[in-house]
C-alpha cells in the first residue's frame, strides 16, 4: 500500500518540475514578457498616468528626478519587472536602463490603486553633440506591447561620454503609491 502514495508523490513532483523554467526560451534568448501569478498583466491604456511634478535639473550637469504615477482604472492586474521608458528626440531615440542596484518588484494593483516609479536624469547642454534634445517620453509596462507618449519639458539629457544616444538617465523600480 505504500507504493501508491509514493507514486502519487513522485508524479506530483515531476509535474511541478515541468512547470519550472530557467528563464530562457527555446532559442536560447532571455524571455522578455512577464507572466504574473494572477495571469493579468497591467496595460498602460488601462492606467491614468501622471508624469511629475518633477524636481527639474536647473542647469547642464545637474540631476533631476521625475516621478511617474500609474493609477489602475480597470480590473486587478500585476506589474512584474521594470517600466519601459524611451526618450525621443527629433531624429533619434534611446531606451533607458533600470537604475543600477534597483531590485525589480512585483506589484498587484486593484482598481483605483496606484504604483509609482522615478526617472533620474542628468541635464545636458542645449545644442551640444553629447546631449539628446528630448521632445517626448514614451512609457510602456512590462509584459505589454503598447505605450503612451508624453511631452518632455525638462531640457536636453546629457549622454554618457560623447554619445547622446546613450543618455545619462535611468528608470527606478515600481513601488506602491499612497498608504
Amino acid at each position: 500500500m505504500r507504493a501508491a502514495p509514493l507514486a502519487v508523490t513522485a508524479l506530483a513532483a515531476a509535474l511541478l518540475l515541468t512547470g519550472c523554467s530557467d528563464g530562457k526560451d527555446s532559442s536560447g534568448g532571455d524571455k522578455t514578457t512577464a507572466s504574473p501569478s494572477n495571469g493579468t498583466t497591467c496595460r498602460i491604456e488601462s492606467m491614468d498616468v501622471e508624469v511629475g511634478p518633477a524636481s527639474v535639473a536647473p542647469a547642464a550637469g545637474d540631476s533631476g528626478n521625475i516621478p511617474v504615477t500609474l493609477t489602475n482604472q480597470s480590473a486587478e492586474c500585476t506589474l512584474d519587472g521594470f517600466p519601459g521608458v524611451d526618450l525621443n528626440a527629433a531624429d533619434s531615440s534611446a531606451s533607458l536602463s533600470p537604475t543600477e542596484g534597483s531590485p525589480s518588484a512585483e506589484l498587484t494593483l486593484a482598481k483605483g490603486t496606484a504604483a509609482t516609479f522615478t526617472l533620474t536624469y542628468t541635464r545636458g547642454e542645449a545644442g551640444a553633440k553629447a546631449s539628446l534634445d528630448v521632445k517626448t517620453l514614451e512609457i510602456s509596462l512590462p509584459g505589454a506591447d503598447t505605450q503612451k507618449s508624453f511631452k518632455w519639458s525638462y531640457g536636453p539629457v546629457q549622454g554618457k561620454g560623447d554619445n547622446a544616444g546613450d543618455p545619462n538617465a535611468s528608470v527606478g523600480a515600481f513601488t506602491q503609491a499612497g498608504d
